[in-house]
């Protein structure tokens, strides 16, 4: 269930709750003493307003980063609830795994059937470690693979939701074919025939996110981040120094609005003033409305269009031109 949480609260969010709670111990006190004080409480509640959009206007990349993560923050299985006429879940990769860290299956949005699938994150720790942080495993991307290509022999849509720091990164999965699984499942989003539509709703890390982010159209949430790795691990690699992780995120330009800028990206979809996290319902509306906004797009072109533009769109990012001195 999609419910707003303050028990966590992130640095740059402390003003605004240090001023909500005063005005809550304004207003109770005005209760207790039966004194008017309307004009003082709607003073303060509007200086809330103005604060929270300055907080979340100015945001820096670190502090993005940390939206995307925030542990209420929306995930696959929330946004799927929230937006499907009806939704299946289908487990396995037909191979003797069932991955709970990648779901996905079958369900009906806008009258229309489609699959969809997405990492999982846990909501607290003991629910992290059963869903292993949302790093899939081969077999998670192996059982991707399958509902997608359920869905191009049926012709519905694919609609995937990106939220991982990356694949699991483990001796075992190694051993069970981790690269040679994102690899496939790359090369295998290509071909497909029907509309793929990808959307960033939290944190997007490196393969991880490339297993199931091949698509006609690539959307993000305006406080998601997506990167070829985490500012820690950048920070580590570069500075060998983990506590450099806000200068990497600034330089990675992981951000939607430096991917828009970079054309990485197609739209960026907003949130609610203070993270989707603080209005859930709203977040999942949005995404709604800009998913069928797209599939009605994708649909009036041929498999052969949405192929050729699918091509296009993935070998042009990267692109530059060199300038001569």
């Amino acid at each position: 269930m999609m419910t707003e949480n303050r028990t966590y609260l992130l640095d740059f969010e402390k003003p605004l709750v240090e001023l909500e709670a005063r005005i809550n111990q304004i207003r109770e006190l005005a209760e207790e003493n039966n004194v008017d004080v309307s004009d003082q409480i709607r003073q303060l509640e509007a200086r809330a307003v103005q604060l929270r959009q300055e907080i979340f206007s100015g945001l820096s990349p670190g502090q993005r980063l940390q939206l995307a993560r925030h542990p209420r923050r929306p995930s696959t299985l929330d946004y799927i609830q929230a937006i499907s006429d009806e939704w299946m879940e289908l487990h396995g990769d037909r191979g003797g795994s069932d991955d709970p860290a990648l779901v996905g299956g079958v369900g009906r949005l806008g009258g229309r059937s489609v699959v969809m699938l997405g990492h999982q994150k846990g909501r607290d720790t003991k629910d992290n470690i059963a869903r292993n942080f949302g790093q899939a495993s081969p077999g998670g991307y192996r059982k991707a693979l399958r509902l997608m290509e359920h869905a191009d022999r049926f012709g519905m849509p694919i609609l995937t939701f990106i939220d991982t720091p990356g694949a699991w990164a483990g001796v075992e999965a190694e051993k069970l074919g981790q690269g040679e699984a994102i690899a496939y499942n790359l090369r295998e989003l290509f071909r497909f025939d029907v509309p793929i539509i990808c959307t960033v709703i939290g944190e997007g890390g490196s393969g991880g996110a490339l297993g199931i982010g091949v698509g006609d159209r690539l959307l993000m949430f305006e406080h998601a981040v997506y990167t070829v790795a985490t500012p820690e691990a950048c920070a580590a690699i570069l500075w060998r120094d983990a506590a450099k992780a806000p200068e990497a995120a600034a330089a990675l330009k992981m951000t939607a609005s430096d991917l828009k800028e970079l054309g990485i990206i197609d739209q960026i979809l907003s949130e609610p003033v203070g993270g989707a996290h603080s209005d859930p319902l709203t977040a999942a509306s949005i995404l709604k409305d800009a998913l069928l906004q797209n599939l009605e797009t994708l649909t009036q072109m041929s498999a052969g269009q949405r192929r050729d533009l699918r091509y296009q769109k993935f070998r042009s990012i990267g692109a530059f031109t060199e300038l001569s001195a």
